[in-house]
């Protein structure tokens, strides 16, 4: 995959020093990460809808790219690094790109320890809520270096779900990893049918058995 070559190609440079012990931290290659979308803050002179991300997982990583079937109008470039307990902002930084427009945001760096919120934006031109509502799968990537040699490693797909704060629908309930069943009916109500009227004599007719 070309962007993972880039993420890997760039992270390199940025890792002068030896790669911290691993042996507390998950296999880089099984991560779990979570998070969410939203409504993002507006940005002034951008009338596009923002949408805002965030995310951690369980060990560090290096990169990260957010794939969306909705078409990328904007990415903002530096998203925040916070501890996920406190809400302080962490040195760690990432920097973020991609082709405009576009259909995935790729972003290099390094958030060096597990359980790191990671929260940024991008822009789509249709309305948060609206069918089809964005939905974003997260990958995140882990590169170190020892004795000269990049070693790489890839989690993934995550799905971040359809924006939270939209009001629900026949496709609440699902997202892209565990998508709606073709032909899956909505709830209706039930109709009466003839057997639901009352006889003369104020019984209801025997059932067909049907």
């Amino acid at each position: 995959m070309i962007w993972l070559a880039a993420i890997v190609g760039s992270v390199a440079l940025l890792l002068a020093t030896a790669a911290p012990s691993r042996a507390e931290e998950d296999n880089p290659n099984n991560y779990t990460c979570k998070g969410l979308v939203r409504a993002g803050q507006p940005e002034v002179g951008n009338e596009e809808q923002q949408v805002q991300y965030t995310f951690y997982c369980d060990g560090p990583i290096t990169g990260y790219q957010l794939e969306s079937q909705i078409p990328v109008s904007g990415v903002e470039g530096s998203p925040l690094v916070s501890n996920l307990t406190t809400g302080q902002p962490a040195t760690d930084t990432f920097s973020c790109s991609g082709e405009i427009p576009g259909w995935a945001v790729n972003c290099v760096g390094a958030a060096k320890g597990g359980w790191e919120r990671i929260t940024g934006q991008f822009s789509i031109e249709t309305k948060i809520c609206a069918e089809p509502r964005v939905d974003p799968l997260l990958t995140v990537t882990y590169a170190s270096v020892e004795k000269s040699v990049v070693t790489q490693a890839i989690s993934g797909p995550f799905d971040l779900g359809r924006p939270k704060g939209c009001r629900s629908d026949a496709e609440s309930g699902f997202d892209r990893l565990n998508p709606k069943p073709a032909g899956q009916p909505g709830k209706k109500g039930h109709k009466k049918g003839k057997s639901g009227k009352k006889s003369s004599s104020g019984k209801r007719p025997a059932s067909s058995g049907r």
